[in-house]
């Protein structure tokens, strides 16, 4: 059975540094009809379990540990019985939203996750947060980036835990470099490719965020 990509919008707050905003987050979802792995797992964990629709959950993969893509992933973990998984340089936020409760695992640089006979590899891309980690499916031809890189540009570093020359590089050397027409699957708003944000980092260099 092959691989696919299912996708749900769970709505909520983004809190750090004493502000909060609402916000909409992407939950993707990847695996075939017996079993998947959650990317993200934000406000609402019946919605997530509506996306997983009874199928074995294999790891809950974090790609960075801000409130609002971890909020729900212990629950979701004691749901499912699947491991949440984070890199190890976003402990430091994993531990502002869940002080009691450490990550199951962690992500490393090139780690490898099967599921449903797809792979997805794991690119550390730092500078949204110091462990952020972005998802290549090259079966898939995705790339799920979290809040690395958008339609139109990075994520945001104008906060803690933050650098704007460290998701630049990232962004460059680590995702740029996929098959132009690698799909973007993002943790907020629309889908991209690589081939179309690609052209526009100069722009980005210019503006400075």
């Amino acid at each position: 059975m092959t691989a696919r990509v299912d996708h749900a919008v769970t709505s909520g707050t983004f809190s750090l540094d004493g502000q909060t905003f609402d916000v909409d987050n992407n939950v993707w979802v990847v695996g075939d009809d017996t079993e998947c792995v959650v990317i993200d797992a934000p406000h609402d964990v019946d919605a997530i379990r509506r996306a997983v629709a009874g199928r074995r959950v294999v790891a809950v993969l974090a790609t960075h540990a801000h409130d609002d893509h971890v909020r729900v992933a212990p629950e979701l973990a004691k749901a499912t019985g699947a491991p949440v998984l984070l890199h190890p340089a976003d402990r430091v936020l994993w531990d502002l939203v869940h002080p009691d409760l450490p990550p199951d695992g962690t992500l490393d640089d090139g780690q490898v996750i099967d599921v449903a006979g797809t792979t997805l590899r794991v690119l550390h891309t730092p500078g949204h947060s110091p462990g952020a980690c972005s998802f290549h499916a090259p079966d898939l031809g995705a790339v799920f980036t979290g809040d690395t890189l958008f339609a139109g540009g990075p994520g945001a570093t104008g906060r803690s835990y933050s650098d704007f020359g460290t998701i630049v590089a990232s962004i460059r050397d680590r995702l740029l470099t996929l098959p132009p027409e690698t799909v973007v699957h993002t943790g907020h708003g629309d889908d991209t490719t690589i081939g179309a944000e690609a052209p526009h980092l100069p722009d980005w260099l210019a503006r400075g965020h």
